[in-house]
């Protein structure tokens, strides 16, 4: 897909309100694009999303996650970007969202995808060797088994959801943000189910019927 229809296809979700705007470069939109080309291919395969059209693809995944990564870590003119320190992890990343994303967005983001079926952790891998990201790690076990915090914490919408945010608040440093990316259902239910944290209003997702951004911070010292 050509670089300028990505980024049209992105626009309302790096502008959209709350925030301030911000943009993506060539050089990121090469990487979209060819993150783009591998998701295709693979997904013939391996079935990584029910997602097959790759405008769609781009809306509902790549601007879902970029809008995430701009709520979270700010935006170019902030600075924010280019805090070195900052370690993430992305949680079932399944076909890398919103990982990946958030590692173009911030290139000095330290993050580790954590994602249990080999496949999928095959398919991660090879994003990463052809984007040539640097400090991007591939767990390729159980969230259980992960030995380490993280400042950050992401999730999206999965099965067997209580269990599986029990196991990403663990994975959330002392003050750190677990960043859910969820349906309005869940997102009504995640304070009652961790209560340790401190959980602003949700945001609403541009083009997204009932999806929302919930960032908690985790209040345990």
């Amino acid at each position: 897909m050509e670089r300028a229809r990505i980024a049209e296809l992105l626009a309302p979700f790096l502008q959209a309100p709350p925030g301030p705007p911000a943009s993506l470069t060539e050089a990121q939109l090469g990487q979209v694009s060819a993150y783009l080309d591998l998701l295709l291919r693979w997904n013939a395969r391996i079935n990584l999303t029910a997602v097959r059209d790759p405008e769609s693809m781009v809306t509902r995944h790549f601007g879902e996650s970029f809008f995430a990564a701009r709520q979270l870590l700010g935006s170019q003119e902030s600075g924010v970007r280019s805090q070195v320190s900052l370690r993430a992890l992305d949680l079932g990343s399944g076909a890398g969202f919103p990982g990946l994303p958030l590692k173009i967005f911030v290139p000095a983001l330290a993050l580790t995808l954590i994602e249990s079926s080999q496949k999928k952790a095959a398919f991660l891998k090879e994003v990463v060797r052809r984007l040539a990201l640097t400090g991007v790690d591939v767990f390729a076990g159980r969230a259980e088994d992960f030995p380490a915090t993280a400042d950050l914490v992401t999730l999206r919408a999965v099965e067997r959801y209580e269990r599986t945010l029990a196991m990403a608040a663990r994975l959330v440093a002392p003050g750190g943000r677990l960043a859910l990316l969820i349906g309005s259902a869940q997102a009504a239910r995640t304070p009652k189910l961790l209560p340790d944290f401190a959980w602003p209003a949700p945001i609403a997702i541009p083009q997204a019927s009932a999806r929302v951004l919930l960032i908690g911070t985790n209040q345990e010292g």
